[in-house]
């Protein structure tokens, strides 16, 4: 018996459930940037720009390193929900008990590499000079934090595949209201610069991490942890590297892509640098928005094919589909709409705001393309492909966007190409995925039909020998 605070994906209104679960996931988003866009606002206003190029170039390089290990945390969202769906407590409860100490482990190694690394790695990213020395401080701190990070992120996965995206949102606003006045606090009282932003993310995700634990620890449904499960289990260990190694894969490969392009918008100088930082916290709000639909996908396809019922599971696919282009295409004209308001709340300075309109036009507007493919993405992931998954991301996003950067940008060598290889990837990945998707949905019913047969031939065999 499922506890309240978890939606049951596999009964019901499939729309009706789709949005009750994502609209926790979408606040829970727009919220993380809202205090993120705290942390740059606060900066932007009380240190200066050269502190908001310092943060902004360690985007790429956090979401490249960390991205590998949260991909492990997708391989737990999808198991438990999974067998939240075929009603397995005890494999779910193994999974969690995993899945607790995997983040503790990634954490530890995370904060080691990008402690002792950070500036060799910003080095390699053509960082400016101006701004090395506070961007390898600001990156210290923040991976010093990971194994809390860590942590929060395998917790409210877990919370999340069970069907409660309620908690991990209440969790990350008390964080988040943490963050805001730590931010302040170190800033205006203790004159800090990056470092106090980098303390304050940290203690703020340890608030989350520490609610999220708890939560797991007195849990009673399928996404409970005591302390019997508390150890790695080889098969659900195993299970989850299958499925969370290739998502990993697949967010460093977007990352990778993303490091290249930011270090040719680092060759355009700290104005360039600054403007695509404020831009960014702004599209980031529809990336946001829709990866809240993609993320519903994920779950609501991982636990009816638990369920053994295919045809919810492709009716729950073509309803993301729809959702997730309405939502991009509404967050995107809203973002444009007041794109230089927005953009001024962080500077003032007119060439920086060029820079913010700019990426914000070749960003923002196609923004929906990137909901599609992460619908799709995360759809066929949640049929058991993760490996092919990260293949066509491999090839439809960072190969592509390498081969971009190194014709189309090379030949033509300013801004406007570097940003214009984001909608055409997206394009393109996006269509792979859709073309894919049928065979692959025919497969796996065969797959289930045969299991289905063998169930029942063992079952046939058991009731004569009885």
């Amino acid at each position: 018996m499922r506890k309240s605070t978890e939606i049951d994906l596999c009964t019901g209104s499939i729309v009706k459930k789709l949005i009750l679960y994502a609209l926790p996931l979408l606040f829970s988003n727009v919220l993380q940037l809202l205090f993120n866009a705290a942390d740059i606002a606060v900066l932007g206003q009380f240190v200066g720009d050269h502190a908001v190029a310092a943060v902004g170039a360690t985007a790429a390089l956090i979401n490249l390193i960390v991205g590998l290990f949260v991909g492990l945390s997708v391989g737990a969202n999808v198991l438990v929900a999974r067998f939240a769906g075929a009603n397995d407590r005890e494999r779910a409860h193994r999974t969690v008990g995993t899945s607790v100490i995997v983040s503790l482990i990634t954490g530890v190694f995370l904060a080691a590499v990008g402690f002792f690394a950070a500036e060799v790695f910003l080095r390699w990213m053509n960082c400016p000079e101006n701004i090395l020395g506070m961007a390898a401080k600001y990156l210290r701190i923040y991976f010093l934090g990971m194994p809390i990070m860590m942590l929060y992120n395998f917790s409210a996965s877990i919370l999340r595949a069970a069907g409660d995206t309620l908690r991990p949102l209440f969790y990350l606003v008390i964080g988040g209201v943490f963050n805001v006045g730590l931010n302040l606090f170190f800033v205006l009282v203790m004159k800090k610069d990056v470092e106090g932003v980098a303390v304050a993310t940290v203690v703020s995700q340890g608030v989350s991490a520490a609610l999220s634990l708890v939560t797991l620890a007195k849990g009673k449904g399928f996404s409970s942890l005591s302390l019997p499960y508390l150890k790695l289990y080889k098969r659900e260990l195993a299970d989850m590297m299958k499925i969370g190694i290739p998502a990993g894969l697949q967010g460093c490969v977007f990352s990778v892509s993303n490091v290249l392009i930011q270090a040719s918008i680092n060759g355009f100088g700290d104005l360039a640098v600054t403007g695509n930082t404020v831009a960014g916290q702004f599209d980031g709000f529809i990336y946001q928005a829709m990866n809240a639909i993609a993320l519903s996908a994920l779950a609501f396809v991982s636990q009816n094919l638990g369920a053994g019922n295919l045809e919810r599971v492709r009716k729950s696919v073509r309803a993301s589909l729809v959702v997730v282009t309405v939502v991009g295409l509404a967050v995107s004209g809203l973002v444009l709409l007041f794109r230089r308001p927005l953009c001024g709340i962080m500077t003032d300075k007119e060439e920086v705001l060029a820079f913010a309109m700019l990426r914000l036009y070749y960003v923002a507007t196609p923004y929906f393309l990137c909901g599609i493919m992460d619908v799709m993405s995360n759809s066929v992931r949640g049929l058991g492909y993760s490996t092919l998954a990260m293949t066509i991301s491999l090839l439809g996003s960072c190969v592509f966007r390498i081969v971009w950067l190194k014709t189309v940008y090379w030949l033509n060598p300013v801004l406007d190409m570097v940003y214009a290889v984001y909608p055409v990837s997206w394009a393109l990945t996006a269509l792979i995925f859709i073309v894919l998707y049928f065979p692959l949905l025919k497969r796996t019913k065969r797959g289930l039909s045969a299991k289905s047969s063998v169930s029942g031939q063992v079952a046939e065999k058991a009731e004569i020998a009885g």
